[in-house]
């Protein structure tokens, strides 16, 4: 497996000095761009995606998502800063690496699916799977078995031979995952690969991704602007605004603990109830709760959702239950007070 860090990093479409100049004086992206012409696309970003793991980066269009995702194969080069992809217990510094090198990294260590799939028109399902294998130099019959094992993975093997330009869009992206998984590489970056898809059909295929990352636990780093999706497929998010890092959490850190007011603002419109659980709103166990009988024990990760429902069905005081013994209790009026407070 492999894991990647993103070290304080910049990168600069232009002249870097002149622009670094500016950033470091605490200049915003448009006024260096006003004053200079030069676009600042990020700015001292830094980044941890461990083993397994996904990440979504997320933002408003332009919020420089794309370009610090693309930092870690090297289609974007830092002006300053480090992209370290730690691979068997071995470095290798993209921005720094020899083009052979890079090659390697590109080759077997790092996949990318991008947002318009990125699929060779005149070639076959098969073949198109098969570009990173043939890239690579793998041998026609390894790369026809490695072929077949993703597109069964994806539900096409059926379409092997067929057209890749005959598939419906939702089918052309699985072909693109398909791609991304044949080669084994263990990172996967993927640029907004389901925003071009409609709605059903974007949720089928997170739904595939997740089954697949449950299997194979590949290390993902995951461009979106739907903080739906990002809720959904994220271990963590790293919100970015204006080519900056401005939060970095889980999706429950990121709703209920907003750092500031413009990701307070991105996730306005997010249903809280979602993410309490009896662990927020209990009250730490005390003698006081042994005179309480209980309705029910609850884990502590229990949905503040099933705890309604169980106060509704066994009125009562819940306990809740620690690694070992009881933890903390619940009443009605907790569960009241934070839907009280909760949209």
């Amino acid at each position: 497996m492999a894991s990647v860090s993103i070290d304080n990093v910049s990168v600069v479409f232009g002249k870097e000095k002149k622009a670094m100049d500016f950033a470091d004086n605490g200049f915003s992206r448009a006024e260096i761009k006003q004053k200079t012409g030069i676009i600042l696309g990020v700015h001292d970003c830094s980044l941890t995606v461990e083993e397994g793991q996904t990440v979504v980066l997320m933002g408003l269009s332009g919020s420089g998502k794309s370009t610090l995702l693309r930092t870690v194969n090297g289609l974007s080069c830092p002006a300053r800063g480090r992209v370290v992809l730690n691979h068997q217990g071995q470095d290798f510094c993209v921005n720094s690496l020899r083009p052979r090198d890079l090659y390697w990294v590109r080759t077997h260590l790092v996949s990318m699916v991008f947002q318009q799939f990125g699929l060779l028109p005149w070639r076959s399902v098969a073949d198109n799977v098969g570009l990173g294998l043939e890239i690579a130099g793998t041998g026609r019959q390894k790369a026809r078995r490695l072929i077949m094992q993703q597109l069964e993975l994806v539900g096409l093997e059926q379409w092997a031979d067929v057209p890749v330009s005959e598939l419906s869009g939702g089918m052309q992206q699985r072909v693109g995952l398909a791609r991304a998984f044949a080669t084994g590489a263990p990172v996967l970056l993927m640029d907004e690969p389901f925003s071009a898809l409609d709605p059903l059909i974007r949720s089928h295929l997170q739904t595939e991704l997740l089954a697949l990352q449950h299997r194979f636990k590949k290390t993902i780093l995951f461009v979106s602007h739907d903080l739906g999706e990002a809720i959904r497929m994220g271990d963590k998010i790293a919100l970015m605004q204006d080519g900056h890092i401005v939060q970095t959490g889980t999706p429950k850190e990121i709703v209920l603990s907003p750092a500031s007011d413009h990701v307070a603002e991105f996730v306005q419109d997010i249903n809280r109830l979602n993410f309490l659980t009896a662990a927020d709103i209990m009250r730490p166990y005390e003698a006081e709760a042994a005179k309480h009988s209980f309705a029910a024990i609850v884990q502590a990760e229990t949905p503040l959702k099933t705890l309604i429902r169980l106060a509704c069905q066994k009125p009562g005081v819940i306990g809740v239950a620690g690694k070992t013994g009881l933890a903390g209790f619940i009443l009605v009026d907790d569960i009241i007070i934070y839907l009280g407070n909760t949209k």
